[in-house]
């Protein structure tokens, strides 16, 4: 499969001209940290590292709640910390699932360029 996968590159990057060459290398696979790092690029940056320092507040407030949870006895800081432990645990997954959803959208951008390249080649040269 990997043979395939390569040689059908190949034969794209012999239609294309030297900077389109660039581009569709610039569009392949990413391993996680990068897909992370590239969170950090793009009109809504500013709201990932928002989403990313509430994130980073909500595990610490999760983490004084479960501390505070297990040196109590009493029964209503028990319930207090116990529900607001739920509530920080809940945020702070809805945070990640949105960050996770945005790697997966880029992921699915850079396919749909990488298809869009595709087909202009196929284009161009089926009517050269």
């Amino acid at each position: 499969m990997k043979t395939k996968m390569e040689d059908i590159d190949k034969l794209i990057k012999e239609t294309l001209t030297q900077e389109e060459a660039q581009f569709y290398d610039e569009l392949d696979e990413q391993n996680v940290f990068e897909m992370f790092g590239g969170l950090f690029k793009g009109k809504n940056a500013w709201l990932i590292v928002l989403i990313n320092a509430a994130t980073i507040a909500m595990t610490a407030l999760w983490l004084y709640c479960i501390i505070s949870f297990f040196g109590t006895d009493n029964t209503n800081e028990l319930i207090k910390s116990g529900f607001s432990a739920v509530f920080c645990f809940i945020g702070v997954s809805l945070m990640k699932t949105f960050s996770w959803m945005q790697m997966d959208k880029n992921a699915m951008i850079r396919e749909i360029k990488r298809l869009e390249l595709q087909v202009s080649s196929l284009s161009g040269k089926i009517s050269a």
